[in-house]
């Protein structure tokens, strides 16, 4: 077998510095996004090896430009259609809904 180097994924070994974990506090929408990862593994629409094969396909420019968490909810959508959970058309008229309740909920018509 012929090693090519690492993917633009596999941090593994690189200098990263000092982390302090404290210094990082959760938003809600990060929180949520750990919380459907559970749910829908819980449920058996996706597993720990089907989010990897999500986030390692997307390439690098998704590592350069999203964050943990947005990667995440990538991988986790994708999972749950191909689970068949909802349709790529069911989760656009979800998300237009969403969008018309405006910034926050007291907007909402």
């Amino acid at each position: 077998m012929e090693y090519f180097g690492k993917r633009w994924h596999d941090m593994g070994g690189d200098p990263a510095g000092y982390i302090n974990p404290d210094e990082h506090d959760f938003s809600l929408w990060e929180k949520r996004v750990d919380a459907l990862m559970v749910l829908s593994s819980a449920k058996g629409l996706m597993n720990t090896d089907s989010l990897r094969r999500v986030l390692e396909d997307m390439g690098p420019e998704a590592y350069a430009t999203m964050s943990y968490y947005e990667r995440w909810i990538a991988s986790v959508t994708q999972n749950m259609v191909e689970a068949g959970a909802f349709s790529p058309e069911e989760l656009a008229a979800k998300m237009e809904n969403v969008r018309a309740r405006g910034d926050t909920y007291g907007q909402a018509s």
